[in-house]
């Protein structure tokens, strides 16, 4: 397997370039971020954030599902 091919097979499995799936990788891991930081003070101050970081984390399961659903809609036009 070429070197070049470690970094854009997985990209190209989500219909992404390697700097797209990049920017998404990042802006996921950020959105993760704030959702633990929440879920830490929350587990101090229980009054406060008492539903951001499982809000958080559901908007980021949907839009990953959302990723796949289209992902696999692009490759059955792609066959048909």
């Amino acid at each position: 397997m070429s070197i070049a091919k470690l970094f854009t097979e997985h990209p190209a499995s989500v219909d992404e370039s390697y700097f797209g799936h990049m920017a998404f990788a990042a802006w996921f891991a950020s959105r993760l971020f704030m959702a633990g930081g929440a879920a830490l003070v929350h587990a101090v101050l229980p009054f406060l954030f008492e539903t951001t970081a499982s809000r958080i984390v559901r908007e980021l399961y949907e839009r990953t599902s959302n990723r796949k659903a289209h992902s696999a809609g692009v490759a059955e036009e792609a066959a048909a």
